[in-house]
């Protein structure tokens, strides 16, 4: 397994064309391993769905083989210890190869499982997952418990803060850049905007998981020369919202931020998404955390992530959705790795649930 995670890292899956060759290359290993399954594709990016099993219920498994950009040494897999670097090697290569040692494994002796596993491989998680998770989901692949493999050092995230992406224009007057008194500077609006945007109602939300919500600024674009007092200045929010808020009540309060601001203002949504929450009651969240339990010899941990993960085409289904995964650090960034450890451990405990 973990050579099949070293050849998965070495893949430079950064790009559309990468990503399907590292998706072929899952396809040939589950070829290689006598495992049926489908190679499908949407609009240029390929997906791989198999299943196993009978049973009223089905437990869905979905990982990603797409990575964000890296510098081509990143794509070369290391070994020091029990950590294996390389950009993918948490987010989420060994995710899915401990997926696909699992699904290998269960495979084997199919007349023990009492449900339908399935495993989804995709390939554009980390530019929105429209076009394979959400594809899946939209063709009618779907289940009753889905667990996406991202990295949350073998904890399990029973809630997820939903998103609001937010494109707003602010608009002012242009004037000699020596006479700024007469016009008005569009950028120090979107400043006065920020500061009062920190304070509006929505940002103090919070509950036991989660502080607070997350404001990111993450975009501005204004100002073309430096005589002239900008009229124009475009800025871009990345709002993570606390469940049980509604993103259509955060939007009304910022529109109207906006608005007080200058009625012209023009504010629109560039994504949204709702937040995902999951009883700790719940029975497979139950049986998860006593297998976690079993097999790290550690009480199972709940949490709530911060981020957004396909889970969010699942749940639309009525499906309960969890991200839950191995362990690893700085993923995203320029020393990216995984636990070894940690991903036999969760392959085993994936393959256990299966078979609960």
């Amino acid at each position: 397994m973990i050579n099949l995670l070293k050849n998965l890292v070495a893949i430079k899956s950064d790009t559309e064309i990468g990503a399907n060759d590292a998706l072929r290359y899952c396809s040939s290993w589950l070829t290689s391993h006598a495992i049926p399954h489908q190679v499908l594709e949407n609009e240029g990016r390929l997906m791989i769905h198999a299943e196993v099993g009978q049973g009223p219920t089905t437990i869905v498994w979905n990982g990603h083989v797409d990575v964000v950009p890296a510098k081509i040494e990143q794509f070369n897999p290391i070994i020091e210890g029990d950590r294996l670097y390389g950009r993918g090697s948490a987010d989420m290569k060994a995710g899915v190869a401990a997926m696909m040692e699992a699904f290998r494994h269960i495979s084997s002796i199919p007349k023990q499982l009492q449900q339908h596993v399935v495993l989804h491989i995709v390939t554009d998680e980390e530019t929105g997952g429209h076009k394979t998770s959400g594809h899946l989901v939209e063709t009618g692949h779907s289940g009753d418990f889905v667990i996406c493999g991202e990295p949350t050092q073998l904890k399990l995230s029973v809630q997820s803060k939903g998103v609001l992406q937010i494109h707003i224009t602010f608009l002012g007057k242009a004037a000699h850049g020596s006479r700024p008194w007469e016009g008005t500077n569009a950028i120090e609006a979107s400043y006065i905007f920020y500061e009062k945007l920190m304070n509006l109602p929505f940002t103090k939300a919070s509950n036991c998981y989660f502080e607070y919500p997350s404001i990111n600024l993450a975009k501005i674009q204004a100002g073309d020369r430096y005589n002239v007092v900008p009229d124009h200045c475009e800025v871009g929010y990345d709002i993570r919202f606390i469940p049980g808020q509604r993103w259509e009540e955060i939007l009304q309060q910022i529109t109207n931020l906006a608005l007080s601001i200058n009625s012209k203002n023009i504010v629109k949504v560039y994504d949204k998404m709702s937040a995902i929450i999951t009883s700790e009651d719940n029975n497979y969240i139950k049986s998860l955390s006593e297998l976690t339990a079993k097999v790290t010899q550690k009480e199972a941990v709940l949490f709530g992530q911060h981020g957004a993960a396909d889970t969010r085409f699942y749940v639309n289904t009525g499906a309960i959705a969890i991200e839950f995964g191995p362990s690893g650090d700085d993923w995203h960034g320029p020393n990216e790795y995984v636990l070894i450890s940690s991903v036999e451990q969760y392959a085993d405990i994936l393959t256990k649930h299966a078979l609960t």
